[in-house]
């Protein structure tokens, strides 16, 4: 049995031989070091916002009282000085209800000075015993409440003085009227805003700030603002406040905070942008005032 597969051993051996003639070696692999970079915004790199110079303080003024607008004494941009008088509504009907508080408040006299009068002789024959104890207890009562009517009809005589004075709108400190929302014949509610006041004192400058950044951006953190008109000099101050969320008026999820500066530094002005410039993640920046924007989100700093 063996002797028959002696013919095929040579055959098998050199079908061998040839297939391991036939492989390539590879040679092994080299593994070579690399190296991998991650782009850093340079200490040089400046980021650019645009915001606005405005008042530190704007409070919206409003009548106390609800009327008709007689006068209107001021114009939006005007200075203005504390006291002065900004608009007036017609008093007639103010005057009036004072009138006739003041005819009350006579009437309540009168009356206080009658029920005196009976008390004191109630009391001078109950002492001699002519009247009853409790027929002087009722004259004492009467003198008592008309001794209430009349002091409940001096403090209404008060409030109605103060409604007159209250006709007349007036500034509650010097600055400058940055919006008007009155006009004459216009007839306004009670605690309806007639002029927004830009007070005198510090000034802040309102910058856009991309949501992407925000996170760049700290309480206190220290910034320089340029303006427009005065390159050359530059206002140290500080972030005062951030948004907490961005304004759904205003596209691109840009957050709200604002910049305050000494006083002096600028004039508040409606759609006055800047630029802020932030320096490797320290506030080295600047606001610039340029061409008017009708969108606007802000970044507060203050000094």
């Amino acid at each position: 049995m063996f002797r028959d597969a002696r013919p095929l051993v040579v055959p098998l051996c050199l079908i061998a031989l040839l297939a391991a003639c036939g492989q390539e070696v590879t040679a092994p692999l080299v593994v070579r070091p690399a190296m991998v970079v991650q782009p850093l915004p340079s200490a040089q790199s400046v980021d650019s916002f645009p915001g606005e110079v405005r008042a530190r303080f704007e409070p919206d003024l409003a009548f106390r009282i609800p009327g008709k607008v007689s006068k209107r004494l001021v114009e939006e941009g005007q200075r203005v000085k504390a006291n002065q008088a900004l608009a007036e509504l017609d008093a007639q009907d103010v005057r009036l209800q004072l009138e006739a508080t003041r005819a009350q408040a006579s009437a309540a006299e009168a009356n206080l000075q009658l029920v005196r009068a009976d008390r004191d002789r109630y009391k001078t024959l109950l002492d001699r015993q002519m009247v009853s104890r409790s027929q002087y207890d009722n004259a004492e009562n009467l003198y008592r409440s008309g001794e209430a009517r009349l002091k409940q009809i001096k403090a209404e005589l008060t409030v109605a003085d103060n409604q007159t004075g209250y006709s007349v709108l007036r500034a509650p400190q010097d600055g400058v009227i940055a919006r008007r929302s009155v006009e004459v014949g216009q007839v306004v509610a009670a605690g309806q805003t007639a002029f927004t006041l830009a007070a005198d004192g510090e000034r802040e400058v309102s910058i856009s700030l991309p949501e992407q950044n925000f996170a760049r951006f700290r309480i206190g953190q220290s910034v320089s603002v340029e303006l427009w008109t005065q390159r050359e000099q530059k206002f140290a101050g500080r972030i005062r406040e951030l948004s907490p969320s961005a304004r759904s008026a205003l596209p691109n999820l840009c957050r709200p905070c604002g910049v305050c500066r000494r006083a002096g530094a600028g004039r508040p002005g409606p759609e006055r942008p800047g630029t802020h410039r932030l320096r490797s993640g320290r506030a080295t920046g600047g606001a610039a005032l340029g061409s008017q924007r009708r969108e606007r989100r802000e970044l507060c700093l203050a000094t």
